[in-house]
């Protein structure tokens, strides 16, 4: 039985039938919420009750915050088609919803909370999204998507060991570039799978010719050299003190993944998709994670502080938030019974999260244009990600069509 056969059978409420309703309109209202206050909080005019300085705070609720959300509503939603069971939904998908939302209150209230108390809180959620989706793999024996459950623990790692360091030495040593290795790594684990399936059934429809290579030895040879670049980049103190040459062999690895990337990204004719914009997006975003192993390669290299938050910038904003907006657009319209085509609203929040993007980039690479750049990046996150919440809010709260 398909998905929404099974939904229908017991008819539960809209907004908790299938865990992207939730999950995606949430996120991506606090994705905006949290970029408004720490922009200005950042800037020093204005300060929040939490343990946890501005820095710190912004990256741990967009890497453990805004991404488990996102990444939540799609694996709910995927897994059911992957599996052929159930969908998680009612009570379970609210109980889910429920310990998200705790631990961001956690987080935001952390001066007045014990920090392990802060820890678990902000812990549980991930773990618990681990058990549920491995519960359902495991059912179904659909054993090549355990690694997903692999990388939702791994996330929840980076969290706990984040708590630590916040709390133990007050900065951050490893759990930052930790999560954003993990959390990469999750987006092109599903974008190998989402981008060539969906550019191969509208290439089939509107444009007969070259079509993507599916995911094979050259995918998995990829990413193998991807996860041991991104290894040695979130390692790269610890390499330094065994070896005077770990900076060039782990700025090497990481300009040879970008090559691989760039190459992978290729063979997915992105080129012949540039008439249906939510499909385009996904390509756009992928760039992106060449694009960071480039600049975080050559920030490794030459000892670069620019490149390297540059790097970083262009994959957390570009790759993983320009990935995020165009998943959840087009997750949204097809779960609601919506037509697979991007009206010029949606173009619109896509051309706001590239701004979002290239702003953060530039300020990173030019840090005497902060004060300018870093607003309008802000602002253009800000209209993205709350403009999805205003155009798609109300289909998430409404049975489909």
């Amino acid at each position: 039985m398909t998905t929404t056969h099974l939904i229908r059978q017991k008819n539960p409420p809209a907004i908790l039938s299938l865990g992207f309703r939730p999950f995606f309109l949430l996120g991506s209202i606090y994705a905006a919420v949290l970029i408004a206050l720490w922009v200005p909080w950042f800037l020093g005019l204005i300060s929040v009750p939490s343990a946890f300085p501005p820095t710190a705070w912004h990256a741990h609720e967009l890497l453990f915050g805004f991404v488990p959300a996102i990444v939540a509503g799609f694996l709910l939603t995927a897994v059911p088609n992957w599996t052929g069971r159930a969908p998680v939904r009612g009570p379970s998908l609210g109980a889910l919803v429920l310990l998200w939302l705790t631990g961001r209150i956690a987080l935001a209230l952390s001066a007045h909370l014990d920090p392990w108390l802060t820890a678990a809180l902000c812990v549980s959620f991930p773990l618990a999204l681990a058990a549920v989706i491995g519960r359902e793999i495991v059912a179904a024996k659909n054993w090549r998507n355990l690694k997903i459950v692999g990388a939702l623990i791994g996330l929840a790692g980076a969290d706990a060991l984040f708590h630590y360091e916040v709390f133990e030495f007050g900065r951050l040593k490893h759990a930052q570039t930790l999560a954003v290795a993990v959390a990469l790594l999750l987006v092109m684990t599903i974008a190998g799978r989402i981008i060539p399936f969906f550019t191969t059934n509208w290439l089939k429809q509107n444009r007969p010719g070259a079509l993507p290579q599916l995911f094979g030895r050259y995918d998995m040879a990829a990413m193998v050299l991807s996860g041991a670049a991104l290894l040695g980049w979130a390692c790269l103190p610890v390499l330094e003190s065994l070896t005077a040459q770990a900076r060039p062999i782990v700025g090497s690895a990481m300009i040879a993944a970008a090559a691989a990337n760039f190459y992978r990204q290729s063979r997915w004719t992105p080129l012949r998709t540039f008439a249906e914009p939510l499909l385009a997006i996904l390509h756009v975003a992928y760039v992106f994670v060449g694009l960071g192993f480039l600049l975080s390669g050559l920030g490794v290299l030459n000892d670069n502080f620019e490149f390297a938050s540059a790097g970083l910038h262009a994959w957390t904003t570009g790759a993983i938030g320009t990935m995020i907006i165009a998943v959840m657009t087009r997750v949204s319209r097809g779960h609601s019974g919506r037509k697979l085509t991007a009206p010029a609203s949606t173009v619109v929040l896509y051309a706001t999260a590239l701004i979002a993007t290239c702003a953060r980039i530039g300020a990173a690479l030019h840090p005497e244009l902060t004060s300018i750049l870093l607003p309008v990046s802000g602002a253009a996150w800000i209209l993205a990600f709350g403009g999805f919440a205003a155009l798609y809010g109300p289909m998430l709260m409404k049975q489909r069509l």
